[in-house]
């Protein structure tokens, strides 16, 4: 699979919280969503990796700086601004990998990456919940993509 890496040209750069001749994507998914974001009408503001949550690794135990994919400030439909934090995560990655017999490189990999993941978004729902604001995981399922 080819990876997809970039920058990315907003058409409405007002929008963007961050240096918007300096928006990097780092997968398709994540250009996918930046293009909606910039077109979507009711998106006041956007960033990303704008957002830093603090979170504690239960690989080192050592606090650590995870910036979050995007920050999403818009218009709900009861008309009120609300502000999310957006990780673009594959499904696959979204879950514990499944238990094994045998202890693997990979297999001790994919813990301790599951590990360290679940400490960040733990992390982020509770810097969201402190600030009225929502964390999601958007993955090819939110944004429409099949391979």
């Amino acid at each position: 699979m080819k990876t997809y890496k970039g920058f990315f040209r907003p058409k409405n750069p007002q929008k963007y919280m961050g240096d918007p001749r300096n928006i990097i994507y780092r997968s398709r998914w994540e250009l996918k969503l930046m293009m909606y974001l910039d077109d979507h009408r009711d998106v006041i503001k956007w960033g990303s990796e704008e957002v830093v949550v603090p979170y504690r690794s239960p690989i080192d135990g050592r606090v650590h700086r995870y910036f979050v994919d995007f920050v999403v400030t818009k218009i709900n439909k009861e008309g009120k601004r609300e502000t999310s934090l957006i990780e673009v995560k594959p499904a696959a990655q979204t879950k514990p990998p499944e238990r094994q017999t045998k202890k693997t490189k990979r297999y001790l990999t994919e813990v301790m990456t599951w590990g360290v993941n679940e400490a960040k978004w733990n992390a982020a729902r509770e810097f969201c919940e402190d600030r009225g604001w929502t964390f999601h995981i958007f993955t090819e399922k939110e944004l429409g993509i099949s391979f």
